[in-house]
């Protein structure tokens, strides 16, 4: 999906124009990968304030990764909240993604990065459903890739970070090619693990389950968020090794991110599943009840770019 240019980048402190938002050609990060980044999304609510979902808890998540992979933030989490902030605010947007980047910049060639300076950026622009509003709303195709999802003795899997997804960009390419919307990746012993940038979901009998952190997942904020709204809903939830087959027998699938947001999956590997279906819809509305300041439960999840 292209990206919709706006006026400013926040890149090491300072707003700059975004066709100024440059890096050296010999910065490490783009010869090795080393960086670590997020994805958020900025609402506008229902009365007009323009709020950050869960702004904290992936800058929490930021420092995680860069503390995995040996690169102090160069400012504390207060202050990049700030600046995402202040870059919003700066393009006049009332609804973006941000994204935070995390990076070991020019000045050291090699595989140890120790001596390159670690700097830091943060671009927003509008964006709008990652896998289409007609997946959003009737399902998406799935294929099962051929591309194994990595473990955590390969690279540190409780980071976002930048060279990890080259993995993704394989399967997600291979997927696609195939006429698929979007991949499913297995580990080395054929448990499900995640989508190319999602979280994987399951309902079978009226129970959502959804694969562990130890089996080489990501822990989503989305992820995070859908567990703790079936909590509220009354809706039983278990964390769970899952296996290919149980993707082909579920009663409902969907996947979760910041970017695709809740996205039900209507087939696997060309095996029907269906349309969304009720457990996903509960799961959908009352996300959307949530990002548009209707739901007083999880208010403390929108944190405003005014005041």
């Amino acid at each position: 999906m292209p990206i919709a240019t706006v006026d400013k980048i926040w890149m090491n402190g300072e707003l700059v124009p975004w066709g100024e938002a440059k890096v050296h050609v010999l910065t490490h990060a783009l010869h090795y990968g080393s960086g670590v980044f997020e994805g958020i999304r900025a609402y506008r609510t229902d009365d007009g304030a323009t709020v950050v979902f869960r702004l904290t808890d992936h800058l929490e998540r930021l420092r995680r990764s860069a503390k995995l992979y040996f690169m102090d933030l160069p400012y504390s989490v207060a202050e990049l909240a700030q600046a995402t902030k202040d870059v919003i605010r700066a393009n006049a947007l009332d609804a973006c993604y941000v994204r935070p980047l995390i990076y070991r910049g020019y000045g050291e060639m090699g595989v140890s990065p120790m001596q390159a300076p670690v700097d830091a950026a943060i671009a927003v622009w509008p964006w709008g459903a990652y896998l289409g509003d007609e997946g959003v709303e009737r399902g998406i195709r799935a294929k099962v890739s051929s591309f194994q999802a990595l473990g955590h003795t390969q690279l540190a899997r409780a980071a976002k970070a930048t060279g990890q997804y080259l993995n993704s960009i394989l399967a997600k390419v291979e997927v696609t090619n195939a006429g698929y919307d979007e991949a499913i990746m297995l580990d080395a012993q054929g448990h499900v693990c995640e989508g190319s940038g999602e979280n994987v979901f399951i309902v079978r009998g009226g129970v959502l389950y959804t694969p562990l952190p130890a089996d080489g997942v990501l822990e989503g904020i989305t992820r995070d968020t859908v567990l703790q709204i079936a909590a509220a809903e009354g809706i039983p939830a278990r964390e769970g090794t899952l296996a290919r087959s149980d993707l082909v027998i579920a009663d409902e699938a969907f996947f979760t991110g910041t970017a695709a947001e809740i996205v039900p999956v209507r087939e696997v590997d060309d095996h029907l599943i269906g349309e969304p279906g009720p457990v996903t819809r509960r799961l959908q509305q009352r996300y959307r009840d949530i990002v548009a300041g209707r739901d007083a439960a999880f208010a403390h999840f929108l944190e405003p770019v005014d005041g």
